[in-house]
């Protein structure tokens, strides 16, 4: 199987197929890790308000560019990061969206900014995606999206009368235990991209006889025999570790060609 290094949203903008997830990464730890991530091939990093360390990981973003600014650059790292449910509704996702921005200052911009779930109400639900439309026609925020939308608000989303700028991405949990096929299928024909997040079920299930078997006829290690999984579903998954000597393995699902490629969208 050959694993794209890049997608395409329906914005226009590449994504890379696989990033790393900085929740629950401690904010002492989020720059170091971050950049570690860059050093060993990563381009895609995956933030949120809820997690706490939006600023910390913008900051190992920016120490990797600043390593070697005239090979590392801005345009080579695609940033997420993530509007909580408290901050639903039109001005209070303004005010969050600017604090994420003020966050993010030392890179400039976001690249990817989700919704990051539906818990809220029709209104405030609206109002904040009318809010992330204005972002996008000022260039803060290149591509919108939303996190754990489910068919029902999805098509709500779809059908604002107002709608100008249609999600990107739906980031929902998909692993081998949890598939959520109709989900997926609905999503991705309405044109947005699926990101997994959870993809290695939080260590849950390294120890089940089926995936270390499959793992073992592989020579390769549980968490990319999952990882692997969500690519050959044409998810963009978000595996999730604060140790340093993993991260270049949960790289080795994607072949060569996307490695080779990383620096160039």
């Amino acid at each position: 199987m050959t694993i794209p290094s890049y997608r395409t949203l329906n914005s226009g903008h590449k994504i890379p197929s696989i990033a790393l997830g900085v929740y629950q990464t401690p904010p002492h730890e989020t720059a170091a890790v971050v950049f570690a991530a860059l050093e060993s091939g990563y381009r895609h990093i995956d933030c949120a308000q809820f997690y706490e360390n939006e600023e910390e990981a913008c900051r190992g973003i920016a120490k990797w560019i600043a390593k070697d600014p005239s090979r590392n650059k801005r345009e080579h790292v695609f940033y997420t990061t993530k509007i909580f449910d408290p901050d639903h509704g039109y001005a209070r996702t303004n005010k969050a969206i600017e604090l994420s921005l003020e966050r993010a200052k030392e890179i400039g911009y976001i690249d990817l900014l989700l919704l990051h779930s539906p818990q809220s109400d029709y209104e405030r639900r609206h109002g904040s995606w009318m809010a992330f439309q204005e972002f996008v026609e000022s260039g803060k925020v290149k591509s919108i999206g939303v996190s754990n939308y489910g068919i029902k608000h999805l098509k709500e989303l779809l059908e604002y009368p107002d709608l100008k700028t249609k999600p990107a991405v739906n980031q929902l949990e998909l692993h081998p235990w949890l598939t959520r096929n109709d989900l997926t299928a609905y999503t991705a024909n309405q044109g947005l991209l699926v990101e997994a997040y959870t993809p290695l079920v939080r260590a849950r299930k390294m120890d089940d006889p089926t995936l270390l078997k499959v793992a073992e006829d592989h020579n390769r290690t549980p968490a990319q025999i999952l990882i692997n999984w969500s690519l050959s579903k044409g998810f963009i998954p978000l595996p999730k570790t604060a140790t340093v000597s993993r991260l270049a393995s949960n790289l080795r699902p994607c072949n060569s060609n996307y490695l080779k490629n990383r620096l160039t969208p």
